[in-house]
């Protein structure tokens, strides 16, 4: 059985996620938080964005 790199638990199957850019293999469950994470932090970068009146790109 394949066992999750994050939370070192056994499972049925890995997924493949892009984290910081680099691809990971992780459970489906640490996927989720991964995905959820990112997306906190993509949010708050753009509210930090829009106080500070940046209109460049990334």
């Amino acid at each position: 059985m394949p066992q999750c790199k994050e939370c070192d638990s056994e499972v049925d199957r890995l997924v493949s996620v892009k984290v910081s850019g680099k691809a990971r293999k992780m459970c489906t469950d640490c996927a989720d938080r991964a995905r959820e994470t990112a997306e906190v932090a993509e949010a708050s970068e753009e509210v930090i964005r829009g106080m500070m009146g940046y209109k460049g790109k990334r």
